[in-house]
């Protein structure tokens, strides 16, 4: 076998993400933060130079809690949200994604059985705050991160223009702005157990109404997604008919939309090839009811548990061979690649010096790159050969598929290793 490189990564993650049209345009201001080489082991085939960028948006830096506040609302808004017949949606959105994690992470202690969530509770001096949450090593979870965060900060206006195409000849000063959201990352131990991320965000600009040329604006963002290692199709029917059914009790064109939304967002430009077996995902959005968009995030995150426990129950005991685990840290290994290259909420993280314990939490323990790598389908003998004449059609429940998106050197047209590849790179519509 080609010689390997692990990579162990510290447990942190963001919240929220800045919309795709910031990505291209924004002018950054001359705020600094590094990222260091002590968290990348040494090896000559991966190396990393300290890393210098530059903050296009300014947050204040975090202070460590010994306990949780009620709120992380700045006062303002708390005594909006008391005073008011119906309470502010930034109020009721801390609500729902505190609830969120306190039910994401019962589920999950519960399921797992032994493993216990560390907690870090941290604020801002001007407002905001939040809740990190991470279980490392349990009995069934190698990893798992559950965040919560409430942000002020402030964009500079070149930021502000990017963000909403704004025509107007009138520059605004540096605009406010609000985030609050809930995000996790799931990474089973067992290579037959997929891992899941979801996030779900509330964005607003705080200027105030007379401001020339930057009018208050808001939007929603978030979306689940399944990353296996292997393909049980029953499972993935499961979550997928799971999150068409939160969809439709709102609108019956968010599945379709939203599902395309996320095959297309989680793409691996390098690669060519798509993170995982997608889900939903969504942002910029605020073409719809406000409150209507505020119950539809609080149905998608509450449709996480239904549709991803009985998934892990089912396989949490599935045996598997050193094979199957070294497929699955080379699949991990195309999760890093695109979280750290093209994941919105990381890379805005790490450029506007957020906190790096919070917004690496997705990344898994250990993950594996292997130089030219060939599946062991096509040279592991006769257990390749067992597993290639079982393989069934796409239609056949219960059966499991390769997952193999990325490895296979000119497979053969019409071959099931072809068909596999040709199935994940171009998206199957699972229901």
């Amino acid at each position: 076998m080609p010689p390997t490189t692990a990579v162990s990564a510290s447990s942190s993650f963001t919240l929220f993400r800045v919309p795709s049209s910031w990505s291209t345009k924004l002018k950054p201001t001359t705020t600094y933060i590094q990222i260091p080489n002590r968290f990348f082991p040494k090896h000559p085939t991966f190396k990393m130079t300290t890393t210098t960028i530059r903050a296009a948006v300014s947050i204040e830096k975090e202070t460590p809690e010994t306990e949780r506040p009620p709120t992380f609302l700045r006062e303002s808004d708390d005594k909006e949200s008391s005073s008011s017949s119906a309470s502010s949606v930034r109020a009721r959105f801390e609500k729902m994604i505190r609830d969120a994690q306190d039910s994401v992470c019962q589920a999950i202690e519960k399921t797992d059985g032994g493993g216990k969530f560390k907690e870090d509770v941290w604020s801002r001096p001007g407002g905001g705050g939040g809740i990190s949450r991470v279980l490392q090593d349990g009995a069934i979870w190698e990893k798992a991160g559950v965040n919560v965060s409430v942000v002020y900060g402030v964009m500079p206006p070149e930021a502000y223009r990017a963000a909403k195409a704004a025509a107007s000849d009138e520059k605004p000063g540096p605009i406010p702005f609000f985030a609050a959201g809930i995000s996790s990352v799931l990474h089973p131990k067992n290579p037959f157990a997929p891992t899941l991320h979801f996030n779900y965000r509330y964005f607003e600009t705080d200027a105030p109404k007379d401001t020339p040329g930057a009018p208050r604006q808001w939007w929603f963002g978030g979306g689940t997604d399944l990353t296996p290692a292997y393909i049980f199709e029953e499972d993935v029917k499961h979550f997928h008919s799971t999150q068409k059914s939160a969809c439709d009790k709102f609108d019956p064109t968010f599945y379709p939309r939203f599902k395309k939304w996320c095959d297309d967002y989680f793409y691996i430009k390098h690669r060519g090839e798509r993170r995982g077996l997608g889900g939903l995902f969504f942002d910029d959005l605020n073409d719809y009811d406000q409150e209507m968009l505020l119950s539809f995030a609080t149905e998608c995150a509450n449709s996480v548990i239904p549709a991803y426990i009985p998934i892990i129950e089912k396989r949490k005991d599935t045996p598997f061979t050193d094979q199957h685990k070294a497929w699955q840290q080379l699949r991990r290994g195309r999760y890093v690649e695109f979280n750290l290259v093209y994941d919105r909420g990381t890379t805005f993280g790490l450029k506007t010096g957020g906190r790096i314990e919070s917004i690496l939490v997705s990344l898994p323990l250990t993950a594996r790159w292997e130089y030219d790598h060939v599946s062991f389908l096509e040279h592991s003998g006769e257990y390749a050969s067992d597993v290639t004449k079982s393989l069934k059609s796409w239609t056949d429940e219960g059966s499991f598929f390769f997952f193999s998106l990325f490895s296979m050197q000119n497979p053969k047209e019409g071959s099931e290793e072809w068909k596999l590849l040709d199935a994940c790179i171009n998206p199957k519509e699972w229901i």
